[in-house]
């Protein structure tokens, strides 16, 4: 077992610009020897996020990603081997495994997982994906039955979970999303009220159209232009949560926006609050037990985008950041 091939895609270079496949190299080498308190995983599924081409950038939350390392990235895994009494052989865990077929990894830095087909869905509706939905809109953005909630890359994996969860609230909920076949996909079989097509150009306008109350709560997984163009038409005491930003992490970033920061922000009483879904790990059960009833009854629908094979991880993230997936992005190893 010890002899077998490991797979690892390496981050060789770091882009100045937007993200290519020259920036990557996959190499081989041996299955890794775990240490004294750690674990040996074989990588099951790959999860890929916005926020894999954020860490390249330097330090956000955690440690920038150096080049000639493995590509970092969550993953669902399971123990073949331990050397700690917390996980036994056959266990399925969660964890910054990289972008490879094996790692060794300590346990405490480990979230063990239930056993459940399809095993996907440990990484998108009950995994990060859906906790950082449930949490970043029910306790950031306190929606309130009636209000209008609008939600960024609506079509993503957060974003989609994101406007069914408001749905479920009694909100009127605007999805913004790119292209024509996403806006129509997220009212048609998500059941959003409306949705904005950011790549039409004129955003403001057709928000104002499908917004004419105004926001109550916006979740901001883009920043850029369209947080900009959302500022002015929050209503009094509004509130923004604000997820990610991913128009600002592949290529150039807008020259401008948001204009209106803080200003508006004082003059409407806005209340805007960055999140990590760490923070309310200690709420995890609970919100697993509402997103499982919400799906058992048919109130919530998965959507996954699974690619098959660690060597196309590269081209999968690439994709993702050009807004190819539908859902949950993943790679299966």
């Amino acid at each position: 077992m010890t002899d077998a091939i490991n797979r690892q895609v390496l981050l060789m270079e770091k882009p100045a610009g937007k993200l290519g496949l020259e920036h990557f190299k996959l190499t081989e080498g041996r299955m890794p020897e775990p240490k004294d308190g750690e674990a040996l995983l074989r990588i099951r599924y790959i999860s890929l996020d916005a926020a894999n081409r954020a860490w390249m950038h330097g330090a956000t939350y955690r440690a920038a990603v150096e080049t000639g390392n493995v590509m970092a990235g969550g993953g669902i895994a399971e123990v073949v081997s331990s050397k700690s009494d917390a996980l036994k052989p056959g266990d399925i865990v969660f964890g910054d495994t990289g972008w490879q077929n094996y790692a060794a990894v300590p346990a405490k830095h480990l979230t063990k997982m239930p056993r459940m087909e399809p095993m996907t869905h440990l990484l998108s509706i009950y995994g990060i994906a859906g906790l950082t939905a449930y949490f970043g809109l029910l306790h950031v953005g306190k929606p309130k039955e009636g209000e209008t909630v609008v939600v960024s890359a609506a079509a993503g994996s957060v974003g989609s979970i994101v406007g069914q969860i408001a749905k479920l609230k009694g909100c009127r909920v605007i999805g913004i999303a790119g292209g024509a076949d996403k806006c129509q996909w997220l009212t048609s079989e998500l059941g959003f009220d409306a949705a904005v097509d950011y790549k039409d150009g004129a955003v403001f306008k057709a928000l104002k159209a499908a917004a004419p109350n105004g926001i109550d709560v916006y979740f901001d997984n883009v920043g850029g232009d369209i947080l900009e163009a959302c500022l002015p038409q929050m209503n009094l005491n509004g509130r923004i949560a604000c997820c990610g930003a991913i128009s600002q992490y592949d290529g150039a970033p807008s020259a401008t926006g948001p204009r209106g920061v803080p200003g508006l922000i004082v003059v409407k009483r806005l209340t805007m609050q960055g999140f990590i879904v760490m923070d309310y790990m200690n709420q995890r059960d609970l919100a697993l037990s509402e997103l499982q009833g919400w799906v058992s009854s048919g109130k919530i629908k998965v959507l996954e985008d699974v690619i098959d094979g660690i060597e196309n991880t590269p081209q999968a993230l690439i994709g993702l950041l050009a807004g190819e997936n539908r859902g949950k992005r993943m790679v299966k190893v």
